[in-house]
């Protein structure tokens, strides 16, 4: 090499450190496609390089080298450089400018559309802020903050596929951030747990933290987050055999054995008995291979954890007696109030009842609509003190605006929403009305074509459903949010929302800083209605099932129910934990009302659970958290 081509590398060498050190945290060590192709509604699945793409592009997470560089300052110096032009390239595609001057034009379409609703009747979206992950996965905690996690990113271009799942390597890792409501929205009220670092099978031999997204995950009877599967890399989407917990009181993860089949875009439910069931998701083989194999975590013969100190380190799962052959992943599994599970699959023809003790599989009615909807909502309904006894199924078709009740072992056609939504949200509030949230065309479509992020103002609309069953629509969240969005019920009562990276990057305010997501703040009505009752006190011990117990409150005369709602872990418009029950009030003293359990582990599975205490306005008190068990010894 001549001294001036060597010349020209090391001054190169200054502007690339200049282009290098905006992205130094923002992203992995590898790249990836510069193309993808747009999903199909009856794929769903993360979108996949385009044909054609071949070794030396960005295909599999490839860099395209200069090999003069390479000869001169090292395969790895090189590399940084390759990196950097394409990261230049990027921005060039979707410069800073257009992200900023798109989230200032829904920050003003949305006023301007909201301005007609009224906060009392309507409620009313407050704040919105940056958040450090894309939230992909939420949990809310027992201890009052929210678990989001999801991978890095791999793509600043919201155009292209920004999630690693084609590439093989450690730039497929995961991530993890606590969000403390009471800290506020600032940067100090997020905190980085980033999940073990694991060798996965791909044959790279690389340490990264483990590639968790895409899994399934449900709660613990202790208030740990049992999370299953993940994107092994590669093949169009391969299923991980990861078999973690998060501990929240401790907030550190741990790693038990793994599954006994990898799973990508699994389901995962809590029965009354504690134990965690897994069902479906894409093997480790690869996109086209949907694993009929259930498996329940902790193994029997293994006890369920009960309290903060049985934390699950090394535990293995086991086989389920029957199967569960879903063709599509992300099935809607529910426990209700007879103890079975209800596994609604997104094909019509594909609805069953799991019985957890006989470990049995048989078929329920095929869903009237007679066709395979997509990533939507399902909701086991309020059904007084008792427990669920219906799921009401309601998105996840953009041509079909109708409900479906199933209740009774039949199929009901119910009120339709305003028009068919996909990836929509649907919550149960406290006063057990519904809540949905985001929503788009299709996967990646927001109404203008697949990686297109302008989306039509209509999918940004939330919609209510009351007590009697009729929806009306409401105000407009800022950003639209599709495919990977999320929203989460707070102890306060107000709604998280979050989710959609795709949407994240097209509107970040500084693609260059750590704070790849955003959260949006929604107040339910019943916020703008009066003054809340003040719930002072609760029990910190296990309340066993049909036990009384007591609360503090000076409102006691005032309140007119008493409501507990589960906390929610979601991911992919599948919802694995949300219920509500009323609970019975007993007595009321001087300062202080007895209350009376769910009736049994049917009722209420065990685990903690948000008590509310509402007034004659149907104004909740902030939450405090109980649990309830122990589980059924098995």
């Amino acid at each position: 090499m001549s001294r001036p081509r060597l010349s020209a590398l090391m001054s190169a060498c200054a502007v690339i450190s200049a282009l290098t050190a905006p992205f130094a945290t923002a992203f992995p060590a590898v790249a990836h496609d510069s193309e993808s192709t747009s999903q199909s509604a009856s794929r769903g699945t993360e979108a996949q390089p385009a044909p054609g793409a071949g070794a030396g592009t960005r295909a599999g997470g490839k860099v395209p080298v200069d090999k003069g560089e390479a000869a001169v300052l090292g395969q790895e110096h090189a590399e940084t450089h390759a990196r950097a032009r394409m990261r230049a390239e990027d921005l060039g595609d979707y410069p800073q400018t257009t992200r900023t001057a798109r989230l200032e034009s829904l920050a003003k379409s949305q006023s301007a559309h909201n301005g007609t609703f009224s906060a009392r009747e309507y409620g009313a979206f407050k704040e919105y802020f940056p958040s450090p992950d894309f939230g992909v996965h939420v949990a809310q905690l027992p201890t009052g903050k929210v678990l989001m996690f999801s991978f890095e990113r791999i793509e600043t271009n919201p155009t292209k596929e920004t999630a690693p799942t084609q590439i093989i390597g450690k730039a497929n890792a995961g991530r993890a951030y606590l969000w403390d409501p009471s800290k506020g929205s600032g940067n100090d009220a997020f905190k980085k747990v980033t999940p073990p670092t694991v060798m996965m099978p791909d044959g790279k031999n690389e340490p990264r933290p483990a590639p968790f997204f895409c899994a399934g995950h449900a709660f613990l009877p202790n208030g740990m987050l049992g999370v299953f599967g993940g994107n092994l890399g590669g093949n169009h989407g391969s299923g991980a055999k990861l078999s973690l917990v998060f501990d929240p009181w401790t907030e550190n993860w741990s790693l038990n054995k793994e599954m006994s089949v990898g799973r990508w875009y699994p389901s995962a439910v809590t029965g009354a008995d504690g134990r965690i069931l897994i069902m479906s998701g894409q093997s480790e083989l690869g996109w086209a291979t949907p694993t009929p194999v259930v498996e329940r975590f902790p193994a029997l013969g293994h006890p369920v954890p009960t309290t903060r100190n049985d934390v699950p380190r090394d535990v293995p799962v086991d086989i389920f007696k029957a199967d569960a052959p879903f063709k599509h992943d992300y099935p809607h599994l529910f426990s209700l109030r007879d103890g079975k599970i209800y596994g609604l699959g997104r094909d019509h023809d594909q609805q069953w009842l799991f019985d957890p003790v006989a470990e049995t599989r048989t078929s329920l009615p095929n869903r009237p609509d007679a066709f395979m909807r997509n990533y939507g909502s399902a909701v086991p309904l309020p059904a007084g003190f008792r427990g669920p006894d219906s799921v009401l199924v309601l998105g996840g078709s953009r041509d079909d605006p109708n409900t479906y009740q199933l209740v009774g072992g039949q199929w009901k056609t119910k009120d339709a929403r305003a028009f068919g939504r996909t990836q929509d949200d649907t919550l149960i509030l406290p006063d057990g009305t519904l809540f949905t949230v985001n929503g788009a065309f299709d996967i990646r479509d927001y109404g203008n074509g697949p990686y297109n992020p302008n989306a039509d103002l209509k999918y940004r609309q939330t919609e209510m459903r009351d007590a009697d069953g009729n929806w009306k629509l409401g105000p407009a969240q800022r950003l639209p949010r599709g495919y990977h969005s999320n929203a989460v019920v707070l102890p306060d009562g107000r709604i998280m929302v979050t989710g959609d990276e795709a949407q994240q990057i097209a509107n970040d305010p500084d693609i260059n800083d750590d704070m790849d997501g955003s959260i949006e703040i929604y107040e339910p009505a019943y916020l703008h209605n009066g003054d809340r009752p003040d719930l002072a006190a609760v029990p910190r011990s296990r309340i066993g099932y049909d036990d009384r117990f007591t609360v503090l409150t000076p409102d006691a005369e005032q309140v007119r129910r008493a409501v507990l709602l589960a906390p929610t872990t979601a991911t992919h418009s599948v919802n694995f934990s949300q219920r509500h029950l009323d609970v019975r009030i007993r007595s009321r003293g001087d300062g202080s009302l007895q209350l009376q359990a769910p009736p049994s582990a049917q009722a209420a599975p065990p685990g903690y659970y948000m008590l509310f205490l509402l007034n004659e306005d149907g104004v909740p008190s902030t939450a405090k958290f109980v649990s309830f068990g122990p589980p059924a010894a098995r």
